[in-house]
């Protein structure tokens, strides 16, 4: 592999120093950068902007059999992260300094300034080379994930689609990190589900009058009851497969019983942090997060509001807002303030089969096992282009590092050599997939 092992933690750490915060920050001078390490080496790039600063990177690499260009694989990877206060950091967000220790730390060291050197080191090694891989290659290189994909992934989808022609599966990120098992091995979730989007704005509605009065029509007191109830409500378990997988993985790896009818029993049975991984994904959710209501504290207003991050997995969407609909009190309804997808693509196939068997050829102790991501990704958009989406970093873990509390987290940060791990287990998938 030799050059794109050696430069994938210089490609990451100049790409956490070009602060890409949304929104504060645009991603223009980061989609410069990437064009610009592609052209060095041949590759054309194609820089596109929904919005001033708001830019993308496509490029195209041709497969090394010609008859599969209609079967083209799309590696997409996002260059905006979420903001970063330096006063809350061991080591400033947007240095990208290398410890002693060999982490390469700032914002978006995992969150994905780390795949986008991945794929950017394994695009520049075929250039180099004169390789190839196995199936034509479409990179995207992405602006405002972390605000849905608006002035990227969905702005391409809808607005140039023609650049993701004959395109049938795409890897991006929300899964192919490492887990620890045990004290040797690691699992690998690869996501091939995600849980769908349904924020919602609640309207309280009442009557209006003197703080001191009786009301039985208070807004405020009919909101802070639906709250009180959306808050305190644990929504039934639906074992949807990708978790199911995971779990019956899991189960064999430990060497205790998986019973799908006592789903709660059996991840208990596997341990405290394999309910960590999996809880979140067992069922709907739905967490008030902001409220608003009132001017002065004599005057009952005629109407409150609030905000409710709701999620909901593959195929529960009618069943999960109807659930929501049963908790609210008289007097409030619901409006969405954004709404999406969840998706669900089959565990199986060529490419499924191509990142576990490079996933165990570097890591041996390594078992890949399907995932669904409790959030959501640019894949959302790409499945609308009938495109099958998964989620594979290829990222190797210390076990002592909780990947997902770094995750959106302070101190984030990488292990310099699970860059150069991802690097060459990209390099194998690229060519066998």
């Amino acid at each position: 592999m030799g050059n794109a092992e050696d430069e994938v933690a210089d490609l990451c750490r100049d790409l956490i120093r070009i602060d890409t915060s949304n929104p504060t920050s645009d991603e223009r001078k980061a989609a410069e950068y990437v064009a610009e390490k592609l052209e060095d080496v041949g590759v054309e790039a194609t820089l596109l902007e929904s919005a001033p600063g708001r830019a993308s990177v496509i490029a195209r690499i041709p497969g090394a059999d010609p008859a599969r260009a209609s079967d083209a694989l799309l590696l997409h990877s996002h260059l905006d992260v979420v903001p970063a206060d330096p006063s809350e950091w061991a080591v400033h967000p947007f240095s990208g300094e290398i410890t002693d220790d060999g982490y390469l730390w700032g914002r978006g060291a995992i969150d994905m300034k780390d795949t986008v050197a991945v794929h950017l080191a394994a695009a520049r090694q075929f250039a180099r080379t004169g390789e190839r891989p196995a199936r034509d290659l479409v990179l995207a290189f992405l602006a405002d994930e972390e605000a849905g994909g608006v002035h990227g992934s969905r702005w391409l989808a809808e607005e140039h689609r023609d650049l993701f022609e004959g395109v049938t599966e795409a890897i991006g990120e929300g899964g192919g990190f490492s887990y620890p098992l045990d004290a040797a091995r690691r699992l690998y979730p690869i996501e091939n589900a995600q849980r769908g989007q349904a924020w919602l704005r609640l309207v309280a509605k009442g009557r209006a009058g003197h703080g001191s009065s009786p009301n039985d029509r208070n807004a405020v007191t009919a909101l802070a009851d639906t709250l009180s109830r959306i808050g305190h409500h644990t929504f039934p378990v639906h074992l949807i497969g990708a978790v199911r997988g995971l779990l019956e993985t899991v189960a064999d790896l430990r060497g205790v019983p998986f019973n799908p009818d006592d789903v709660e029993g059996s991840v208990d049975r596997m341990g405290a942090d394999v309910r960590d991984l999996v809880e979140v994904v067992l069922r709907n959710s739905a967490n008030p997060t902001m409220m608003e209501a009132g001017y002065q504290i004599n005057v009952i207003p005629g109407q409150a509001t609030a905000g409710v991050d709701g999620r909901f997995l593959p195929g529960q969407e009618e069943a999960f807002l109807a659930e929501v609909d049963a908790l609210l009190a008289p007097g409030v309804s619901r409006e969405f303030i954004h709404r999406d997808i969840a998706m669900e693509t089959p565990y199986e196939g060529r490419l499924v089969d191509a990142m576990g068997a490079a996933l165990r050829a570097e890591d041996p102790d390594g078992y890949p096992a399907p995932y669904c991501n409790p959030g959501g990704t640019d894949a959302k958009a790409f499945s609308r282009l009938g495109i099958r989406c998964y989620g594979f970093k290829a990222l190797k873990m210390p076990h002592d590092l909780d990947y997902s509390r770094l995750f959106h987290g302070v101190d984030e940060r990488v292990p310099v050599d699970g860059l150069a791990f991802g690097v060459r287990v990209m390099d194998r998938l690229l060519k066998s997939c």
